[in-house]
């Protein structure tokens, strides 16, 4: 990434304040440029979109999502897939216009578009006949 639109990582699950007694982890992250936006792809499986929360505050992006069973304590014969919280911070570069981020979940990956705002967009200069 470009220096002027680096997108850098704040905390992780283990510095985060949730204090419920599941397990919380930081969601792997791939981060894409191009010339429109900031492309921020987020792993976390088993989360359903109305368990995800995105805050975005004086620079700061927030990703959080909670896992949780819905399968009768009672059925359970062997459990390896827990409850858990994710939870990740990044600090957002100057140039992102925050009134225009948006998300969306498909197949376990939360996918948050960050837009360039316009004067911080590749253009290309005409060069006229003098």
């Amino acid at each position: 990434m470009k220096a002027s639109t680096q997108l850098s990582t704040t905390d992780s699950a283990a510095s985060g304040a949730l204090t419920r007694s599941r397990p919380s982890s930081a969601p792997a992250v791939d981060v894409y440029e191009n010339a429109d936006e900031l492309l921020l792809l987020a792993d976390m499986p088993g989360v359903k979109k109305e368990n995800i929360g995105i805050h975005l505050d004086k620079g700061q992006l927030t990703l959080e999502g909670t896992k949780s069973d819905s399968i009768d304590p009672a059925q359970l014969l062997l459990r390896e897939y827990r409850e858990v919280d994710f939870r990740r911070s990044f600090s957002l570069p100057n140039g992102i216009d925050t009134q225009k981020v948006s998300a969306e979940l498909a197949n376990g990956v939360l996918r948050v578009h960050l837009p360039k705002s316009e004067a911080v967009k590749p253009r290309q200069i005409r060069v006229r006949a003098g």
